[in-house]
C-alpha cells in the first residue's frame, strides 16, 4: 500500500493514475498515522518550496524516512528532501538527503541566455547502479521546473541530465529516491521507474 503525500501542492491525480495502470494499491493522505501505516511513501509536489515546507508534515515525512521503508519525492518532492533551497530567499528543507537547491542562473558562462523555467524532454544519463535503475536504459524524461539540486559531487547522485547546467535527475541513498522529472509523465521509461519502486516496496516488506 503506497501512502501520497497530500498537503495541497502535489500533482496528486497524474501519480495516482499511474499507480493503477502499474495495479498499485495506494491512499492520498495528510494524516501522520495513516501514512506511518503505508508501506511505501510518495512526496509529489508543484509550486514553490518555502509554501511547500509551510504545509508539509515535515516531522511525518522524517519519522517515515527512519523506518526503512521506501520515500519516493517526484519534482518539488524530490528537492524538498535536501537540506535547502535559494527559492523565495532561503528556506530550510528536510534534510534527509545532503545538497542544495539553486535556480537556473538562465545565462551561460558565455552570457547567452536561455529560457526559465526547464520545460521539455532531456535524456537521463546514468552515474552509479541503483535498484530503480533495473532493466532499463538511458531516455528521455519530462521536466518542468525552474530550480534543481546541486549534487553532482554527492554520493546521493544516481542519474543526471543537462539543461544549460548539470541537473540532479535521480538521486537516491538507503530508502530514499527521489526524481526531478515527472515519471507519470515521461512515457515508458517513467512507469518503468515507478514500477522498480514499486518492486523495492514489494522486496523490502519481504525481508521484514
Amino acid at each position: 500500500m503506497i501512502g501520497i503525500v497530500d498537503y495541497g501542492m502535489g500533482n496528486l491525480f497524474s501519480v495516482s493514475k499511474a499507480l493503477e495502470r502499474l495495479g498499485a494499491q495506494y491512499f492520498i493522505s495528510g494524516s501522520h498515522e495513516q501514512l506511518l501505516q503505508a508501506d511505501a511513501m510518495i512526496l509529489p509536489g508543484v509550486g514553490s518550496f518555502r509554501d511547500a515546507m509551510e504545509r508539509l508534515p515535515a516531522e511525518t515525512i522524517r519519522e517515515f524516512a527512519a523506518t526503512g521503508k521506501p520515500l519516493l519525492g517526484i519534482c518539488l518532492g524530490m528537492q524538498l528532501l535536501f537540506e535547502d533551497s535559494e527559492e523565495n530567499g532561503l528556506t530550510k528543507g528536510l534534510g534527509i538527503l545532503p545538497g542544495h537547491v539553486r535556480r537556473f542562473p538562465g545565462k551561460t558562462q558565455e552570457a547567452n541566455s536561455y529560457k526559465v523555467p526547464h520545460m521539455g524532454w532531456n535524456r537521463l544519463e546514468f552515474v552509479k547502479d541503483s535498484p530503480l535503475l533495473k532493466d532499463v536504459e538511458e531516455e528521455y524524461v519530462y521536466f518542468v521546473h525552474s530550480y534543481f539540486v546541486d549534487a553532482k559531487k554527492s554520493e546521493v547522485l544516481i542519474a543526471k541530465a543537462t539543461y544549460h547546467e548539470e541537473v540532479s535527475a535521480i538521486v537516491g541513498r538507503d530508502n530514499i529516491f527521489g526524481m526531478q522529472f515527472h515519471p507519470e509523465k515521461s512515457s515508458k521509461l517513467g512507469i518503468a521507474l515507478l514500477n522498480n519502486f514499486l518492486q523495492i516496496t514489494s522486496e523490502t516488506e519481504a525481508v521484514k
